[in-house]
């Protein structure tokens, strides 16, 4: 059975820090901690004196200072994990782990976890082929010297760059090695651990090089381990749940976020807030705890970007203005059908084409798979008939031989709307204001991927008023829009009040309109 030796990267909290190896190590596992020398002396005593009699529990030979970016973080790493190695021989992986991490599973499972594969979990991109580093230095955090700490020294940091880059001071990568980037948090099996720890030992140039490169922690052992290992043993993902915000911060995790974390298909997380004092409780008794069952749902990042991009969609910051083209024609109406239940427009437009002789095209702005003419590529994929939307609307009119088209859009797309109504053209808008049930909500959720079947029903009940506001919200918007041909059916509203809006937005006889406003099915789930 899998027995683990984790490789603890501290500088604070020493209560926390005792807690947690306390936790670890009363399943079993085992700890090595390196806690950072810019701490103070009087914490590093506390911990050891607290855990002096648990033979589960090692300590780096010495304490280094430890700066963000730096190779001290690195070398840090390697003091801890060489003693895990010497004190621990029963261990059979290694997991490097920060204090603000936290199990999100039980220790049962991170053993079986581990036992059901042969293999490192460390993510391992390819350095200059992948889009890993998003903003920042690329090549220049491995051609030049660095000798500056870019937080503390900033001025230096970037003058040394231009110096170097001045006078033509470029390094060269060792001929042999591929530079690989990823996470720093790794789980690595003994027998790759102790091949990186030799080969530390043997190839001092390596060593060199990315002691003087900036972040080494996300390419040293991402390089070394892809060296040493064959590919097919090596998952190239982390197991430690994180998450990073539009502005490369860490996202902290706080009390509410329970169910979420152990839904997700990780053992720990980080960062857990320091003031998050019932969640580490409850994932610190989960640790321990035998025969639980876990249900992963793993939509916490695509929950995470729907929840704070709600303040980026019109709200905080201005819409995006879309590209604009040619006019759709003068004496060409637009008649604009927007709903968020797709299935009740998409009726509602079958209902439109047999009943009268306007065209009505489904959702072209939303789905690649729109039944659309062929109109020379521009119709084939949503990104060229959103890029391209008056000349594609221009050519279905021509397609279509008429003077008027229906399209339904999804009410997110208001900048669309907003495109077409700034046109020459006459433009009408109809929106379906739809009942949304819990159920619907839900069915919703997980349609569009923030939730799935095993979600836990406490994310749920947390998610669905978002999810009920965001719907309203949409519509408001829609609203105070202030189209001049704006119209509106309901669900709640009698068939006969439906018909005279529909009258009036397609400019149809009340008769036409009453056909399709008695559709029965029209608002059906």
């Amino acid at each position: 059975m899998a027995r683990i030796a984790y490789v603890l990267l501290c500088h604070k909290d020493p209560d926390g820090i005792i807690a947690q190896a306390e936790r670890l190590t009363a399943v079993g596992d085992f700890i090595a901690i390196h806690f950072d020398a810019r701490a103070s002396r009087s914490d590093f005593d506390r911990i050891r004196t607290a855990l002096a009699e648990n033979p589960s529990v090692a300590f780096a030979r010495r304490r280094i200072r430890c700066g963000w970016g730096e190779w001290s973080l690195v070398g840090a790493t390697l003091l801890a994990t060489e003693a895990a190695v010497d004190a621990f021989p029963e261990a059979t992986h290694f997991y490097l782990l920060s204090g603000d991490c936290m199990p999100i599973k039980s220790a049962e499972y991170a053993h079986d976890f581990l036992d059901g594969a042969d293999r490192d979990y460390i993510e391992s991109f390819d350095f200059y082929a992948s889009d890993w580093i998003k903003t920042g230095i690329k090549e220049e955090r491995l051609i030049y010297w660095h000798l500056f700490n870019e937080r503390e020294r900033k001025a230096l940091f970037y003058r040394s760059m231009d110096w170097q880059k001045s006078l033509g001071l470029e390094r060269k990568v060792p001929h042999d090695l591929q530079v690989m980037i990823g996470s720093q948090w790794w789980c690595l099996r003994r027998r790759t651990i102790e091949a990186i720890l030799q080969s530390c030992r043997k190839r001092p140039d390596v060593m060199r090089f990315f002691r003087y490169s900036w972040i080494p922690d996300e390419t040293f052992f991402q390089t070394l381990v892809r060296h040493l290992v064959p590919e097919a043993e090596i998952d190239s993902r982390t197991l430690t749940f994180l998450m990073f915000s539009d502005y490369g911060m860490p996202v902290t995790f706080y009390n509410d976020h329970y169910d979420l974390l152990v839904s997700q298909d990780y053992l720990f997380a980080r960062k857990i807030s320091g003031d998050a004092a019932e969640l580490k409780t409850k994932l610190g008794n989960l640790y321990a705890t035998v025969g639980q069952k876990f249900s992963i749902s793993n939509e916490g990042r695509q929950l995470y970007r729907f929840l704070t991009g709600r303040g980026r969609i019109g709200r905080r910051f201005a819409p995006r203005f879309w590209e604009s083209e040619g006019s759709v024609g003068r004496n060409r109406t637009v008649q604009i059908v927007v709903s968020k239940k797709w299935h009740v427009a998409k009726r509602l437009a079958e209902r439109i084409r047999q009943v009268t002789d306007i065209p009505a095209v489904e959702y072209l702005f939303n789905e690649d798979e729109t039944a659309l003419p062929d109109l020379g590529g521009i119709q084939k994929t949503v990104e060229k008939r959103t890029r391209h939307r008056r000349a594609l609307v221009r050519m279905l009119f021509d397609d279509f031989g008429s003077d008027r088209m229906v399209l339904c859009i999804d009410p997110a797309n208001l900048d669309l709307i907003q495109d077409f109504a700034a046109d020459r053209s006459p433009l009408r808008v109809l929106e379906i204001d739809c009942d949304f049930t819990d159920d619907y909500l839900i069915g919703h959720a997980r349609r569009v991927g923030l939730a799935s079947d095993n979600t836990p029903d406490g994310t749920i009940e947390l998610l669905l008023p978002t999810i009920r506001f965001d719907l309203r919200f949409e519509s408001d918007r829609l609203r105070d829009a202030g189209f001049e041909g704006f119209f509106r059916v309901r669900q709640s509203a009698t068939v006969a009040e439906n018909a005279e809006a529909l009258a009036a937005f397609l400019d149809i006889p009340l008769d036409k309109a009453q056909q399709i406003a008695a559709t029965d099915y029209l608002f059906v789930d």
